[in-house]
């Protein structure tokens, strides 16, 4: 450039760092590995086929004969844990959502048959009521509809003790209703449970992205028009999560979920920020299905749009990541 002087140039260049790939890596801030990566699994009764969820395209239900292959695949990838999701038979949901707490029951099973097989994989399970009720809400309604908190608590208790029973490492109470994790904790510390880990869903929105999630468990069809905002979280509060999440900690959870993913960020750092507690996010069923519709349609990289997505939950603070990538993603990160 003629007639201008070196101090006509900045001193500092951020883009030299950026230049080459060796100094990229170097400066990299956020790090995704597969030890934050948790694989959500949809089991079945029986040992029939996978069976397709066609909203989620590579998500399948599966009969714990293969959710076995499943898991074999996953230790091989070094994946740390999974998420145990059972899909009820119609004819088993009732208004109480008493098959949650069958010790023969589909999740049960599943945790049994897991734990002999790689008892080293961690096995999370899902704690709610709305997969075993006639009516897919989380828990016991009145007659004109409403969930009632304690009734409902006092099943998720008796869920939670069958998983643990069954050799369940961590129970994630999902419901979102009052004073649950203290009444789990203290179910578990009198019946000699102490070492069985709660991952409580402290801040969980009334979203929109569920709607695959619904589909894939069969509770979509129960739930019909009805909505869960009387005990899940509006999405527009911010403070109410920090509420939620202190009342969990001192309830006795070891851990916090924040559902769902992208949308929720802030509330990710805020919680990391402010308990320093381990925090988990998931990247919702939505979240998934609109990545695979573009990638589908060739409107965005699947692979370069999935990982980015899962780093930027890192940098926002998650230690572990709930994702239906979890298992693509741990072999891109091999590779």
């Amino acid at each position: 450039m003629t007639g201008t002087t070196a101090n006509s140039f900045p001193n500092t260049r951020m883009r030299r760092m950026r230049r080459d790939d060796f100094s990229r890596r170097l400066m990299r801030e956020t790090h995704l590995t597969v030890d934050s990566l948790i694989y959500p699994i949809f089991v079945v009764e029986g040992n029939g086929e996978r069976q397709p969820v066609a909203s989620m395209p590579g998500v399948e239900r599966l009969p714990v004969d293969h959710l076995l292959r499943e898991c074999e695949t996953l230790v091989r990838l070094k994946i740390p844990a999974i998420a145990l999701f059972p899909v009820t038979p119609k004819e088993k949901k009732t208004l109480d959502g008493r098959e949650s707490w069958n010790p023969n029951g589909i999740a049960q099973t599943a945790v049994r048959a897991v734990k002999k097989e790689f008892p080293d994989l961690g096995i999370i399970t899902d704690v709610a009521l709305d997969p075993f009720t006639s009516h897919g809400q989380d828990g016991v309604i009145d007659d004109k509809g409403y969930v009632l908190n304690d009734l409902s608590v006092e099943n998720l208790v008796r869920q939670a003790r069958s998983h643990a029973d069954a050799g369940a490492d961590v129970v994630a109470p999902s419901d979102m209703m009052d004073g649950r994790i203290a009444a789990i904790r203290n179910a578990f510390e009198t019946a000699g449970l102490a070492d069985t880990r709660i991952l409580a869903y402290a801040a969980k929105y009334a979203s929109s992205f569920y709607g695959p999630f619904r589909e894939a468990v069969g509770s979509a069809a129960q739930l019909g028009s009805g909505g869960k905002h009387t005990y899940q979280m509006d999405p527009g509060n911010s403070n109410e999560a920090l509420r939620e999440v202190e009342l969990d900690i001192s309830e006795g959870a070891d851990m916090v979920m924040i559902k769902p993913g992208l949308p929720y960020l802030d509330i990710v750092r805020r919680i990391k920020d402010r308990f320093g507690i381990p925090t988990f996010v998931y990247q919702v069923s939505g979240e998934y299905a609109m990545i695979m519709a573009a990638a589908g349609h060739g409107w965005v990289d699947e692979r370069a749009v999935a990982l980015e997505a899962l780093v930027s939950m890192k940098r926002a603070g998650a230690d572990g990541i709930l994702t239906y990538f979890a298992k693509r993603a741990a072999a891109w990160l091999a590779e």
